[in-house]
């Protein structure tokens, strides 16, 4: 499986890069806090997988990376998605590295 690190996206970010960050998070660990992924709850990822991209790069990420590593799993295995990255450590590695501020528990 592929990843990526708090710093290789944060630079993807800041450089506008053209690609696609999706929150498997629940909808209350989302209000709390995100880096600006488009929520699609682990549960849900399969019914709404067309609203994620085949089409350019895609970063799926959770808490700390074990929801969204299956996330990407069922989605390669059933859907044949070729274009997915994990984020490694999840929204806790980013809060530790790239942004303190961020309340996450």
């Amino acid at each position: 499986m592929k990843e990526v690190t708090v710093q290789e996206l944060h630079e993807m970010i800041q450089n506008k890069a053209d690609f696609q960050l999706i929150d498997v998070r629940e909808e209350y660990e989302f209000d709390t806090a995100n880096i600006g992924g488009e929520l699609i709850p682990l549960a849900t990822v399969i019914d709404q997988a067309d609203r994620i991209s085949k089409s350019k790069p895609v970063i799926i990420h959770c808490r700390s990376g074990v929801r969204s590593a299956a996330a990407i799993r069922e989605l390669q295995t059933r859907l044949g998605f070729d274009n997915l990255s994990n984020l490694r450590g999840g929204i806790m590695a980013w809060a530790k590295e790239i942004d303190p501020s961020l309340q996450v528990s």
